[in-house]
């Protein structure tokens, strides 16, 4: 009896397809769909993927969750390892022979190279790939600390702190932009939001270092602590993290209205046949290689210069300012004066447990967390009622409750401090404000990359820079500031008054946002900025 063997074909996954575009102006973007359009709410999924499954928007989602999953929990350990060793201002005073103001240094200098880290790396991730910095960053951020553990001085100690700072500089400029490169414009705002809650979770690292006392052990467990970590996630992101930089060319506007069954669009200039036979998807042996290919087009030192250039647009310099006083604030300010306040009469409490407001940090975040999903949420509806036409600004209403909330979290924690109230107070007001802080964290940001998308290596340098300068004069001479003019003045007073100003802004943003972005892309900035990115999404 004959037998009939029959092969079968191997079942090709589904490739996401959109006509999506972004009109003239950067941030607008037209999301009706056609019929056979993958959508979200019935809008199209922008940026439009290629239909190549080595294209990072087609990339199954639990490799894309799990990138997200290296990235963050990169932010936490680098964020926490940068402010851990606050509540061991103390100790490195009485140990190092010097003052407590100068032994702070060892947290605002680092804070500084933190940002400074960004300005090398992120250019650098531009030109040979994100893979490679990623991995490199990694394993001089674990040198770093193993330094740090290892230092007898203060100057050895300081050395090693900002080796490993400057290292890790480009955990808060990677992870958005790898959610830039895998995911679709619906999915970043959530996205950035769970990368922002482990941002924000690094500053409970003062916590953990503050009750590694308690065990009877230096301060250098602390630093074991975080290689011990560290060394796993370099192994982890040596088998997770694949190259996701990817040259997506835009398809012509006019094959945005054409059919499926067409054969053939212009792209750049060029006929392109869509029965091309789709690539086959790398092998994961091949996706390990540590190394990616050069990007000769990209220029390390204009995209440098260039990102200065992004504090002259309103919106970047919105992030900066909202990241630089948040942090100041809550990994600085907070993390400096509780531990000498709680410690002291009439608290007395032990050193141990001077780093225990980082409970009121992660209360302050994880409420918020439930409401990650609002900001995309909002803007799909309004996107909707719009006519599907999308607005940078439509995600900006999420902010107006936390406007408040945050600085109200101020005045609470200053006058708490100032006239010595239940330690409560403190516990409160740390909570407010960061409940505050995570929403304009992750609103702003998203506002920011969305508006600007085609410039958002050379835009998060700048965020970088600027925030950590800014973080760093605030808690540079916190101390000072507060022994001549009192907590309720600079907290609750000058810092309060400051970040309510700062929170005000949404509202310039919300009505004006547009114009703004139209005089910035039609000005001799936009055509500057134009220049790099052509052609690309």
């Amino acid at each position: 009896m004959p037998i009939d063997l029959k092969i079968e074909e191997p079942k090709t996954r589904h490739l996401v397809r959109s006509h999506a575009h972004e009109e003239d102006i950067p941030g607008t973007v037209n999301l009706n769909a056609v019929e056979g359009d993958d959508t979200y709410l019935g809008q199209a999924l922008f940026p439009v993927p290629s239909e190549d499954p080595n294209d990072p928007l087609q990339w199954e989602l639990w490799k894309k969750n799990m990138i997200l999953v290296v990235v963050s929990v990169y932010s936490f350990l680098g964020n926490s390892a940068l402010v851990g060793p606050s509540v061991y201002i103390g100790i490195y005073s009485a140990e190092f022979g010097v003052s407590p103001a100068v032994a702070s240094g060892l947290i605002s200098y680092p804070n500084l190279c933190f940002g400074f880290g960004t300005l090398v790396l992120a250019p650098l991730y531009l030109k040979i790939g994100r893979r490679p910095v990623m991995l490199g960053s990694l394993i001089i951020f674990v040198v770093g600390l193993i330094g740090a553990s290892q230092a007898t001085s203060f100057a050895g100690l300081m050395v090693a702190r900002c080796f490993h700072a400057f290292g890790s500089g480009v955990c808060e400029a990677l992870p958005v932009q790898l959610v830039n490169d895998v995911f679709f414009l619906h999915e970043r705002g959530s996205r950035i939001g769970y990368y922002t809650v482990c941002l924000c979770l690094g500053a409970t690292g003062p916590l953990y270092a503050g009750y590694m006392l308690a065990g009877g052990y230096s301060w250098r467990l602390f630093f074991y602590v975080e290689i011990a970590f560290a060394g796993a996630l370099l192994v982890l992101a040596f088998f997770v993290v694949e190259e996701s930089s990817y040259k997506r060319k835009v398809v012509n506007e006019a094959y945005s209205h054409t059919s499926d069954e067409e054969k053939h669009t212009k792209i750049e200039g060029h006929v392109v046949s869509h029965n091309e036979e789709v690539p086959r998807r790398k092998s994961f042996v091949s996706t390990l290689k540590p190394w990616s290919p050069i990007d000769y087009e990209s220029e390390f030192f204009l995209t440098m210069a260039r990102s200065f250039t992004h504090f002259a647009v309103p919106a970047v310099f919105w992030v900066i300012t909202t990241y630089g006083i948040y942090i100041g604030l809550g990994a600085l300010a907070f993390n400096y004066t509780f531990p000498i306040k709680i410690t002291a009469p009439p608290y007395n409490w032990k050193t141990e447990n001077s780093g225990l407001i980082a409970v009121a940090n992660a209360v302050g975040f994880f409420s918020a967390i439930p409401l990650t999903f609002t900001s995309d949420r909002l803007a799909a509806y309004l996107t909707k009622k719009n006519g599907m036409i999308r607005e940078a600004e439509m995600r900006l209403g999420v902010l107006y409750p936390a406007m408040l909330i945050a600085p109200a979290g101020l005045l609470v924690y200053g006058f708490t401090a100032e006239r010595d109230l239940h330690w409560i107070g403190y516990f409160f007001g740390v909570a407010m404000c960061n409940w505050g802080a995570y929403f304009y964290f992750t609103t702003t940001l998203a506002y920011a990359v969305d508006s600007y998308n085609s410039d958002m290596s050379e835009m998060l340098i700048a965020m970088n820079l600027g925030k950590q300068a800014i973080s760093f004069g605030m808690g540079s001479y916190l101390l000072d500031w507060i022994l001549n003019r009192g907590y309720a003045v600079v907290i609750a007073g000058i810092f309060g008054g400051v970040l309510l100003a700062n929170n005000l802004a949404v509202f310039v943003f919300a009505f004006w946002g547009k114009r703004i972005r139209i005089a910035t892309s039609r000005n001799w900035l936009g055509g500057l900025h134009k220049s790099a990115k052509k052609g690309q999404v």
